[in-house]
């Protein structure tokens, strides 16, 4: 479906102008709770993995990888609306989810952390970088989606690679703990086969309505 189709559905329309609303809202409080989060004491973790190194400042690497993958993600998606609208809803559950888990469980970052400096959090929160942006690691979450609503192999091939190496960053980094990295795209999963499942079952809906 292109857009042209897609737009002059109302349907669709409605709610793909729906899902960029909620993103933006979901987007604002998150980093508002972020900033919030950095003021609670949470626990620090017995992490056997960490243990065994010292912390690697890998900042430049994760983020390349990082930004790199969102452009290939916004190339890929640009000409298939429906898919689109998936991988927005599947980000916003997906923030969802980190926001209350985080809320439940608050952790104190690993020792010998070296500071991740996020762009895209420093700009959209009050300057301050995160240390307790942990449970679960955010960064592997959303490279592990964008595997997931690929389409072609090559895409597939290189988001799952880029989703192995940012999760070692930051656990070289010590900027995340072994269960953050490990459980994240286990929860990237659950939130695409939720949005997924719902999505069929609207469109079975609209097709015998």
């Amino acid at each position: 479906m292109n857009w042209g189709t897609f737009l002059k559905n109302k349907y669709y329309r409605n709610e793909f102008i729906i899902s960029i609303l909620i993103l933006a809202i979901v987007l604002f409080v998150f980093a508002n709770f972020l900033n919030f989060n950095e003021g609670r004491n949470g626990i620090t973790l017995a992490d056997p993995l960490l243990h065994f190194y010292k912390a690697v400042n890998l900042t430049c690497l994760t983020f390349s990888l990082i930004y790199f993958s969102i452009l290939i993600i916004l190339f890929t998606l640009v000409t298939n609306p429906r898919k689109l609208l998936l991988t927005i809803q599947c980000y916003s559950l997906l923030l969802l989810i980190r926001m209350i888990l985080m809320f439940l469980m608050p952790l104190n970052p690993p020792v010998g952390m070296i500071l991740l400096n996020d762009p895209f959090v420093q700009l959209f929160g009050t300057g301050q970088i995160l240390t307790k942006d942990l449970f679960f690691s955010g960064h592997t979450a959303t490279i592990f989606l964008f595997y997931l609503v690929s389409g072609k192999r090559v895409y597939r091939t290189y988001f799952l690679l880029a989703t192995v190496l940012v999760g070692a960053s930051v656990l070289l980094q010590h900027v995340h703990y072994s269960i953050d990295v490990l459980s994240a795209p286990f929860f990237s999963y659950a939130s695409y086969r939720l949005v997924y499942l719902m999505q069929t079952k609207k469109l079975k809906v609209s097709l015998i309505e």
